[in-house]
């Protein structure tokens, strides 16, 4: 399968090929040119504008004194709700101190307590304090800034900005051997071109776009997810959509991208309050407010249910120096006329972060020989049915040093592409906002079989309206359609409640799912999904 585009009009070459300049994409890059070998950097808008530089909460690690890995293993299976894969957490937890070490080596400062030592706070689900911060709440600008200097240092990796990143190229016996791209700009590498490389890493970022609201930015659509899938490579876990339960509020008609109210402010003693001022955390859960995340956007969205009111209120009223310690959350705040020192701030669930991805081993090796995939575009297992806050960043840096190793120990020689024949689909660019509000209606934080199968015949009837004019737009609509159907099919085939799946026909956590739905589109554009233990 793949998308409808012109005949590539110019070629480059590298030995490694990374789409995406978040932490991941940079991470690897950085890390494959130790190795020696040459990087094509690819990013669909400029470098730093990925969903790295918007997390706020930090990077979980276990650097504090008493920590250990093995209590982040703990908690990040509590989270993981039974679905962890626990060699992808052991690899996470146990490298992941040594991977931020590196990464304050490259650069990044974090914030520090008045002994000098690194200030370590706590989020929902983390049973100690062992997050990192910096900028108060700025945490993924830092992490960005730090890379993107790094990145800009090496002469060795080059970037192309502006580019989306449409299908692979495969050579003969099916192995990936690049990339064909869209580059938006003057010069030679304008319009489609191909990218020829030994090996391509997929590190795109998140698929928040598929819903109607979400804390990703607008270019957040999965592309990379869709990718692989039309590339024959499989996704796992999709159905596990995390909805952040604390997201600035504005008015039910703003859609697209909303300012998240991180977990750091409730680990900081900020609290949820309802209509009546409730605090109804605090008899649901015994870590209260800070709960996990699944666990706190299904007491909002029922409080909101029971009330009939769009939002909740988070109370951080009494917090210390809050515009000093949360200066992007109080701007934001401020400038939708909220001053959160004595107001409380409305927050409602949005969608935040996809578990689930493109199913890889523990060294980014998807099903294809020769693709890679790193970050949140990736099903590593580490996040089983929920992810564990600040458990992202984290991952980015630990596998994209492992994929940069494996690439490095395992390369192969450049390959040819072969010509496909497909003639490719191309969707209307008017299906996406009907496609968002279908997926925000019925596969959001509460799904049923009814809506599930109400929003796939919607998804089936918005497939029919095509356009034979290609463009970013109509690119980016098709890869929705196509991760909106597979979060679906599996939603609907699993049939209890997990982590950040719920089914309200189907409320109990049962134990025959004690497993992942593994999904995969063959060449004639047929779903196949199966079923995998958890290891």
């Amino acid at each position: 399968m793949k998308l409808l585009a012109g005949k590539p009009g110019w070629t480059v070459k590298a030995d490694v090929i990374v789409v995406g300049s978040g932490v991941a994409g940079l991470t690897t890059a950085l890390n494959i040119r130790s190795s020696g070998l040459s990087v094509l950097l690819v990013t669909k808008a400029k470098i730093d504008e990925g969903s790295t530089k918007w997390a706020q909460g930090g990077i979980a690690a276990a650097l504090g004194p008493g920590d250990t890995p093995d209590q982040h293993k703990k908690d990040t299976l509590i989270a993981g709700a039974g679905l962890c894969d626990t060699a992808a957490v052991d690899v996470l937890v146990s490298e992941g101190p040594e991977a931020v070490r590196k990464l304050i080596a490259r650069g990044a400062v974090f914030d520090t307590s008045e002994t000098g030592e690194i200030a370590l706070t706590r989020e929902g689900g983390h049973l100690r304090n062992r997050i990192l911060h910096a900028g108060g709440d700025a945490t993924g600008a830092e992490v960005s800034r730090a890379l993107l200097s790094a990145v800009n240092d090496d002469d060795g990796i080059e970037v192309i900005e502006n580019a989306l990143a449409i299908d692979v190229l495969h050579a003969a016996g099916g192995a990936v051997c690049g990339l064909t791209l869209h580059v938006i700009g003057a010069g030679s590498q304008d319009g489609v071109g191909r990218a020829l490389s030994r090996a391509v890493v997929i590190a795109t970022g998140g698929l928040g776009q598929v819903y109607a609201q979400t804390t990703n930015p607008s270019v957040s659509t999965g592309d990379g997810v869709a990718l692989a899938l039309r590339a024959g490579a499989e996704v796992a876990d999709v159905e596990f959509i995390q909805f952040h339960p604390t997201v600035l509020w504005r008015d039910t008609n703003v859609g697209g991208q909303q300012p998240l109210i991180s977990e750091a402010l409730r680990g900081e003693g900020a609290f949820l309050v309802n209509d009546k001022g409730e605090r109804f955390m605090v008899a649901k859960h015994h870590q209260a407010d800070l709960a996990p995340r699944d666990i706190v956007a299904k007491e909002i969205f029922i409080q909101m249910k029971e009330s009939g009111s769009p939002h909740v209120w988070l109370d951080a009223t009494h917090i210390q120096d809050f515009a000093a310690r949360f200066p992007t959350i109080y701007a934001s705040c401020m400038e939708n006329g909220i001053d959160p020192k004595t107001q409380m701030i409305p927050v409602s669930p949005a969608s935040h972060y996809a578990s689930g991805g493109v199913q890889v081993d523990l060294n980014g090796r998807t099903t294809i020989a020769g693709l890679y995939a790193c970050g949140e575009t990736a099903c590593t297992g580490a996040h089983g049915a929920n992810r564990l806050a600040s458990n992202s960043l984290l991952e980015g840096l630990v596998f994209g040093a492992r994929i940069a190793a494996d690439i490095a120990a395992n390369i192969p020689a450049q390959l040819e592409p072969v010509e496909d024949s497909n003639s490719g689909l191309l969707l209307d660019p008017a299906i996406q906002l009907p496609l968002q509000l279908a997926m925000s209606q019925g596969a959001g934080v509460m799904r049923s079989e009814k809506s599930l199968t109400d929003t796939l015949g919607i998804l089936q009837q918005l497939s029919t309206r095509t356009t034979s004019h290609p463009n970013i737009a109509a690119w980016e609509v098709s890869n929705l359609y196509l991760l909106a159907t597979a979060i679906v099919r599996s939603a609907l085939e699993r049939t209890e409640s997990r982590g950040s799946h719920w089914r309200s026909d189907f409320p109990e956590v049962s134990s025959q799912w004690e497993k992942r739905i593994i999904q995969s589109i063959d060449n004639l554009g047929i779903w196949h999904s199966r079923t995998e233990v958890v290891k």
